[in-house]
């Protein structure tokens, strides 16, 4: 009988794959712990929750803005030499943050050190999918990759946040935010040494000019315009399930919940990876955006913690294929001298959202009740199918610039 996990045997054949993956598994801790951690931090050396989703979203915008440029860098010189560089910064940068807030520095200060830690922070998820797309030249051999890679995103998001949340508890508000720290730094450093499986820098032929418009491209705008919306509900889902738990009375069951959403897309990254959808890229990623978009809908229902479970893990299975699908996109259509880039580009599109998504659900919850609030992610998710169908024509045009598979082939 075939394996039905084949295919991720097969691309971890490849020479340094291990290595590489699960160094960037340690290096994304802090995309899960430290916003969490800067929470937990600020909030128990100051005792506001206020201020503390102040410096938190500061430190998200920065990321957002920061990381594109870190992956601009890393097309231009290499992944290497960039990752140590920004790692060193973001380790320094974000130690003299927590020392700040520990020793009761000016406030001003707080949101200044966050920006620029937030700042240094390199996508390194981004990275790791162009090490992929550059060591495997099978289109469905890259799928599984990114699926694979959204799976270790997810196993991030369900262990990270409770356990620096204990380490806080148990020894002190700046324990999470420095261990996630920490741990994450070690694992780009230990990324950045594996110079063997980066892609090679792609040089600019003479009499052509690398400009950012090469880079965002009709295709990366569509798909960064959808996730956009996708993070709105990333972030919307955070604090409507920990208000309307509270409000029920069971504040734990929010962790279960939480857990719950990112366990349904951890079952889907895992299927995602192993079956062959049939019609073009931009055709699987439409489909499934529409389907995040109606499976969300079913958080609408809820009125009972009863519900809230299973509402939450049939929305989650929605998030990696319309995830997976999107990357697989830019991938085929981004320029391979600027693969870092345009990857991480989408996932500020994410970031953003989860930072607006978090703010207008916390404004619903304060005037409808966390009930109601639901309303916020459920229309997130419309949002993106929506913003994907209305994109499905630039999207379905031939693609501008050839690469490795171009998407024509795949119809």
């Amino acid at each position: 009988m075939r394996n039905p996990f084949s295919p991720y045997a097969r691309i971890f054949t490849v020479p340094g794959s291990r290595s590489f993956s699960f160094a960037g598994w340690l290096a994304r801790v802090p995309m899960s712990t430290v916003g969490l951690g800067s929470v937990l931090l600020v909030a128990g050396e100051s005792g506001s929750y206020g201020l503390a989703g102040a410096v938190s979203g500061t430190l998200a915008l920065a990321f957002a803005v920061g990381s594109p440029q870190w992956a601009r860098g890393m097309d231009r010189v290499g992944q290497g030499r960039v990752l140590v560089v920004s790692s060193a910064a973001y380790l320094v940068l974000g130690l003299v943050f927590a020392s700040a807030v520990v020793l009761d520095a000016p406030r001003w200060s707080w949101f200044v050190l966050a920006a620029l830690t937030g700042a240094c922070g390199a996508n390194v998820g981004s990275a790791v999918r162009a090490r992929w797309a550059h060591a495997l030249p099978d289109s469905d051999d890259r799928q599984t990759a990114f699926a694979f890679e959204s799976v270790v995103d997810e196993v991030v998001f369900v262990v990270g946040p409770p356990s620096i949340t204990f380490l806080a508890a148990l020894i002190a508000p700046p324990a999470g935010f420095v261990v996630g720290l920490v741990v994450g730094v070690a694992g780009a450093v230990w990324l950045a040494r594996q110079e063997t499986t980066q892609p090679p820098v792609q040089r600019t032929p003479v009499g052509e000019s690398r400009t950012r418009t090469s880079v965002i491209g009709p295709a990366l705008l569509v798909v960064a315009t959808a996730y956009l919306a996708v993070g709105t509900v990333f972030g919307a889902m955070d604090v409507v399930v920990v208000g309307f738990a509270q409000d029920e009375g069971a504040p734990v069951m929010a962790g279960v919940a939480l857990a719950a959403y990112a366990g349904g897309s951890l079952v889907s990254g895992l299927f995602y990876g192993v079956v062959r959808l049939p019609g073009s890229l931009t055709a699987r990623f439409v489909a499934c955006a529409v389907f995040f978009g109606l499976v969300a809908q079913g958080l609408l229902l809820v009125g009972s913690l009863t519900w809230l479970v299973p509402a939450a893990f049939l929305a989650g299975l929605a998030i990696a294929p319309v995830l997976v699908s999107g990357m697989s996109l830019v991938e085929s259509r981004v320029p391979r001298a600027a693969l870092n880039e345009g990857l991480t580009w989408t996932s500020t599109g994410l970031t953003l959202g989860v930072t607006a998504g978090a703010a207008l659900a916390g404004a619903a919850v304060d005037a409808w009740g966390a009930e109601a609030a639901f309303l916020v992610p459920a229309l997130g998710a419309a949002a993106a199918g929506v913003l994907a169908l209305v994109g499905a024509m630039v999207l379905r045009r031939p693609a501008a610039v050839a690469v490795r598979e171009p998407e024509e082939a795949l119809r």
